[in-house]
């Protein structure tokens, strides 16, 4: 039996196989690694189960089962000489290799490290300093007409979301790894996401640099508005509100960070760190055996001996983060849906010539345009997990 070219990389607790000819990752235990290099001397499975049971006499092995697993897989090449069929799946055309790593290098190096970090204190020491600098729901609300005022928002959301992502991207050259942009979604939120697919080529320790790259450049937004926010005189009501507006997004991005029931780049950090991969999966699981009306016919996620722990802890930040959710909209968004409707409803009853009704029809062509990308991103994912 021969499989496909792969690469093996030692992890923390486990290792990670890279099918080459796909580009998909793979994690297995130490005793499958050890079955997989016996393969691919040439031994025969009742020969490399017979070896395998005596290193791991407290481990199953069933080399029949093992196989199967890896024809599902797709890494098996060839049984006794004939061809195993796969459905080619070739690597995904990644991009961005324009962009020369010393570029991502001048941004995320051993000097600018301190400095985000260093500008992440500052802004909350800001923020005790001078409490009327955090957001409030009325911040978003810079203007008399709807319509700009949700312009604004959605131009300032698309830019700082822009500068997050190109973060990421930055870090992801900065490695020399491709990379790419596109559309998603964190439950009913429009995002962009960085294919980070490749993070699995370096260290444990150089993708958190990537996972927290975005946030670092958060970081030195916020920074900046705050200070902008300081220094600007208060009859300068224009600059001042969209400096409100841009505190606005940039918090309030951040702050669902730490829902990181959403997978988001905190969710990713926590994973690296511990070790413990599909931790999601798995404390969906852990949250429905404790609570009888979540149980599910489907089948369980493969929890490893001695991630139980870890699962559990990240339960924890899972239920934590549902209720961060929760606080964010009656804090922030009930109130602004509130005060929207407030101002808008009123304005379909107006004749065609009022600037009233041409502002609440707008706003609501604005609203049509998030929940069209909104569907297009559900309906990407549904279609890549039919796959």
């Amino acid at each position: 039996m021969s499989l496909v070219p792969i690469e093996i990389r030692k992890e923390k607790k486990r290792f990670i196989i890279e099918d080459q000819v796909s580009g998909e990752f793979y994690e297995m235990p130490e005793i499958c690694i050890d079955a997989i290099q016996l393969i691919n001397q040439g031994e025969q499975l009742g020969e490399i189960e017979r070896r395998l049971k005596a290193k791991y006499p407290y481990e199953e092995v069933d080399l029949i089962n093992f196989t199967e697993q890896l024809i599902e897989l797709h890494l098996i090449d060839s049984i006794n000489g004939a061809k195993i069929e796969r459905q080619e799946k070739q690597k995904e055309k990644l991009g961005f290799l324009w962009i020369s790593p010393k570029i991502g290098k001048f941004f995320f190096n051993k000097v600018t490290y301190p400095i985000y970090w260093a500008l992440f204190i500052l802004n909350i020491v800001i923020f005790i300093l001078y409490p009327s600098l955090f957001p409030h729901h009325e911040d978003i609300f810079v203007f008399n007409l709807m319509v700009v005022n949700v312009l604004f928002w959605m131009v300032f959301t698309f830019l700082f979301v822009l500068i997050h992502e190109f973060g990421h991207v930055l870090a992801m050259r900065a490695f020399n790894l491709p990379t790419k942009l596109e559309i998603g979604h964190r439950m009913f939120f429009v995002v962009l996401l960085t294919d980070m697919s490749s993070v699995w080529r370096i260290t444990p320790k150089d993708r958190n640099v990537l996972f927290l790259a975005g946030l670092c450049f958060d970081t030195v937004l916020l920074f900046i508005t705050l200070i902008l926010q300081l220094i600007v005189p208060n009859d300068q009501w224009l600059l001042n509100g969209l400096m409100n507006l841009a505190v606005f997004d940039i918090v309030l991005r951040m702050s669902f960070q730490f829902c990181i029931y959403m997978k988001t780049d905190l969710y990713f950090v926590f994973e690296n760190v511990s070790g413990c991969y599909n931790l999601m999966e798995n404390a969906q699981q852990t949250i429905r055996k404790r609570f009888s009306f979540l149980k599910s016919k489907a089948s369980e996620e493969v929890v490893f001996s001695g991630e139980k722990k870890t699962v559990f802890i990240y339960s924890l930040f899972f239920l934590l983060g549902i209720i961060l959710t929760v606080v964010l909209y009656f804090m922030y968004y009930i109130p602004e849906v509130i005060y929207a409707a407030k101002k808008l409803l009123p304005g379909f009853v107006q004749p065609p010539t009022s600037l009233l009704f041409w502002d609440a029809l707008v706003f609501l062509l604005q609203v049509s345009i998030f929940i069209i990308l909104l569907l297009y991103s559900w309906r990407k994912k549904y279609l890549l997990s039919k796959m």
